[in-house]
């Protein structure tokens, strides 16, 4: 249930014209009363009688005993009260009892005798308005202060008693939801989000590791989205406003957005935060951005990014709040990154999983910018890499990738859940699931060549492969056995001897850097750890022992284990 306080108005007849009229798209059904301040108030909806006028005078009443210079200019109270979509329907009756409990909780009515007049109207099967005079009926003005607060504790025990979805309890750093008006032209447009929800999406992949103004508008451009910018009289530039090429008003002219109304973190002044720390570095923004696409190839820039997220987690099991926070935003820009730059296959889940870590990227904890350089570099470097094709390096270290982005994001999760940030925990909970779909696409034809090769190991090389485990792991050896993974990882370890590296003290290393006790599949974790700390190809058909008739992927383990990390990440 999701209560929101309006802005106040000084117009009842208008806000009431609004709630029994058709709505912007004709989306209101059989506008009615549901309640009322005293149970008589005169529905105009349902009463062939009762006009909008009527309902108004009698609401006004207060207001219009008072002398004119008392009367306050902003007297229309407006509270909306809606359900999820997975939320059963509710009777008229149910809905009078929230009206009530709601106008209490809020010191709009608190039953005193004297409250403030109110009336609540349904159109819809989901919401309620409550509509309120805020003048009480001894003269006095209602004790409302910080009332969306109240009505927001009062849904949650509402929700608890009629059984309805359960929300996390907002903090204020949310984006802003789309409007009732934008929901409903979106769906007669056809779009899967509203103008306002493509355009923070659209800003944010824009955003993802730019170091100037100049290179966030050039690719703002670049994106086919409008752009005007708000300059002073002094030349300085202050903020910039977005629009959909397709996305019109009556008139036939753009809708366009400020960047601080699409989220809290998209405004001119908190985006150049993101760069003004990398102001210390020794490159410059425009040459770096020049020189960088030609040197950073889609499968180095991942395997830089899998490095960066790494070192982002063990800062985040250990590190200071400021520090935290600001990794864990330019987290966000990595996530935005990846999503923007990946093969089909994966796109839109690693899409899905960008879209949901958004809301886990603020808090009230504020950003110690200079911590998350290597990150948002990383971020970069994704964008200049370009498009990753779906199949060999850039295909494989992908996966490696998305491995690492479901620790990344189970640890910000964790966090959160200390910190008590309700919302942003399951945001981030929500975006793992997202990455594992996307893991699951991406990981199997790469980790099924290794599988193969492991089983046609011979005697001797898997004994030995055995041996190293033991030494490196004792304390975990027999559960790596028996996984099905083993096998990718003994070819694995057979790789990292080629190259010259000490397998046992190799794989120690490896599995000390984070418990590994609750992990589904220890093999898996393992194997794209030391790929990546060996340098070793992350695509096994790369590797000298790989011949042309190792049996497909296909014929190795049809599907990696799904929740192998996030009870490692949430056992801490």
């Amino acid at each position: 249930m999701i209560p929101q306080v309006h802005k106040q108005g000084s117009e009842t007849l208008f806000l009431l014209n609004y709630l029994y009229g058709k709505g912007t798209r004709e989306e209101h059904i059989d506008p009615h009363l549901v309640a009322s301040f005293d149970g008589m108030a005169p529905d105009p909806g349902r009463d062939p009688g009762a006009t909008r006028r009527d309902l108004q005078q009698l609401l006004d009443q207060p207001l219009q005993l008072l002398d004119p210079d008392q009367r306050p200019e902003k007297h229309v109270w407006h509270l909306s009260v809606r359900n999820a979509a997975e939320d059963r329907i509710l009777s008229d009756e149910e809905w009078g009892d929230i009206a009530r409990r709601m106008v209490a909780a809020t010191g709009i009515d608190p039953g005193d005798g004297a409250g403030c007049r109110w009336a609540a109207v349904r159109h819809a099967d989901d919401h309620i308005h409550i509509i309120a005079t805020l003048v009480r009926e001894d003269g006095r003005r209602p004790n409302h202060h910080r009332s969306g607060k109240r009505a927001q504790a009062e849904a949650r025990l509402l929700e608890v008693e009629y059984g309805l979805q359960r929300v996390n309890p907002g903090d204020g750093t949310a984006a802003k939801r789309p409007t009732s008006a934008e929901r409903h032209k979106a769906e007669r447009q056809g779009r899967e989000r509203t103008a306002r929800e493509e355009l923070r999406e659209t800003v944010r992949r824009a955003v993802a590791g730019v170091q100037s103004e100049g290179e966030f508008f050039d690719r703002l451009t670049a994106a086919s989205v409008l752009v005007e910018e708000r300059v002073a009289p002094s030349g300085d530039l202050l903020g910039y406003k977005v629009a959909l090429t397709d996305d019109l008003n009556k008139d036939g002219e753009p809708v366009f957005y400020p960047g601080s109304k699409l989220a809290p973190d998209l405004s001119l002044p908190r985006i150049r935060e993101r760069w003004a720390s990398d102001a210390a570095g020794s490159h410059d923004p425009d040459t770096d951005r020049s020189a960088g696409s030609a040197r950073v190839t889609a499968s180095t820039a991942r395997r830089q990014a899998t490095s960066a997220s790494w070192q982002a987690v063990l800062i985040i099991d250990q590190g200071d709040d400021g520090q935290i926070s600001a990794l864990i935003a330019a987290g966000g820009e990595m996530l935005d990154a990846l999503a923007k730059t990946s093969a089909a296959h994966t796109r839109r889940e690693l899409r899905e999983a960008a879209w949901a870590f958004e809301r886990a990227s603020r808090s009230h904890i504020r950003a110690e910018r200079g911590h998350d350089r290597a990150l948002r570099q990383a971020a970069r470097n994704l964008v200049h890499g370009g498009p990753a094709l779906g199949r060999g390096e850039d295909g494989a270290t992908t996966a490696m990738l998305i491995d690492m982005a479901i620790f990344f994001v189970l640890a910000a999760a964790h966090w959160h859940g200390k910190k008590e940030h309700a919302q942003q925990a399951a945001a981030a909970r929500q975006a793992a699931e997202h990455l594992r779909a996307a893991y699951q696409a991406a990981a199997p034809m790469y980790l099924g060549p290794m599988y193969q090769r492991g089983r046609n190991l011979s005697q001797p090389l898997q004994r030995k492969q055995t041996a190293h485990l033991r030494r490196a792991v004792p304390e975990l050896a027999e559960q790596v056995l028996a996984e099905p993974g083993w096998y990718a990882l003994a070819a694995t370890l057979a790789d990292v001897e080629r190259a010259g590296h000490d397998p046992a003290t190799l794989l120690a290393e490896a599995a000390e850097r984070r418990e590994l006790d609750t992990a589904d599949s220890i093999s898996d974790v393992l194997v794209w750890r030391l790929r990546r700390m060996a340098d070793l190809p992350a695509d096994a058909s790369t590797s000298p022992e790989h011949t042309a008739t190792t049996p497909t992927a296909t014929r190795g383990p049809a599907k990696r284990p799904a929740n192998r990390k996030e009870r490692s990440a949430k056992s801490r």
